[in-house]
């Protein structure tokens, strides 16, 4: 396997993601890059991209960019045209609840889920409310509360990013539906074993572990899967032939303010060593 790059010679694009978003990858992707080297010709694959910081950080000259929450991804093709907010933004609850209701009411149309003000809605509740998370009801409503940060830097104008983003592919369903390439580079971060599945509504249950582990199983190109270290991903993916490594991840989000490392799994098949 190529080396990693170590931290301090790992250089970011000129943009870094835009939202803030529990679980992301930023941390790992220095690790990531060293898998990737050999395969940068190839197109990158994400089942779910969530806040972008691989891709942004491994910066592909080709990429599918898919994801299970619809609203994220009309926040990325709108920032492919080069998004400038309008909407007010301050860190005040009565505005958040407010925008959040907003929101709600927008997404419950056709017409409302791809507009504009739904994804200047959905950055501003992103930044303001509590952790970065991002997560529905079963009635398919945001509704993370009020975050309490002492200052919040909104950005307002996203043209920066409509040059990088416009070299990718969005996309939003289920993982399986996605047109996939035999030679493609995958790598896939689903919503983690045990953690809250409801970041979607539907939510990612166990059903979907297995089934994400084998549809990718049945990739012939290179796989690369991250996911916490609990003994039954452990077991299903050394079990479709994944060879593993385990990696020490930080703590996001703990209701006990807890900061011990995760144990996390990283899975890959096909990889040039």
């Amino acid at each position: 396997m190529p080396p990693s790059a170590p931290a301090e010679d790992f250089h970011w694009p000129t943009v870094r993601p835009p939202l803030k978003w529990a679980g992301g990858k930023r941390w790992l992707v220095p690790h990531l890059r060293g898998l990737w080297q050999p395969y940068t010709r190839r197109r990158l694959v994400e089942p779910f991209c969530g806040g972008l910081a691989v891709a942004l950080g491994l910066d592909p000259r080709r990429a599918r960019l898919n994801d299970a929450n619809p609203h994220l991804i009309n926040f990325y093709r709108h920032l492919q045209r080069g998004l400038v907010t309008r909407i007010r933004m301050d860190n005040d609850s009565e505005l958040y609840y407010r925008h959040r209701d907003a929101f709600n009411r927008s997404i419950a149309t056709r017409r409302g889920r791809g507009s504009r003000k739904v994804a200047e809605l959905f950055y501003f509740l992103n930044r303001t409310g509590f952790n970065g998370l991002c997560r529905f009801n079963q009635s398919g409503e945001f509704n993370v509360p009020f975050g309490r940060y002492a200052k919040i830097p909104y950005l307002r104008d996203f043209g920066p990013y409509a040059t990088p983003l416009s070299r990718w592919t969005f996309t939003d369903g289920d993982f399986e539906s996605m047109a996939v390439s035999p030679g493609d580079f995958i790598y896939a971060d689903p919503p983690y074993d045990v953690q809250f599945r409801d970041y979607a509504s539907g939510g990612f249950g166990w059903e979907d572990q297995e089934r994400l582990a084998q549809w990718l199983a049945r990739h012939p190109g290179p796989v690369v899967a991250s996911n916490q270290a609990t003994d039954r991903i452990i077991d299903l993916y050394r079990g479709l032939g994944f060879d593993l490594e385990f990696l020490d991840g930080p703590r996001f989000i703990s209701r006990t303010g807890d900061r011990t490392p995760e144990k996390e799994v990283l899975a890959t098949r096909n990889i040039d060593r």
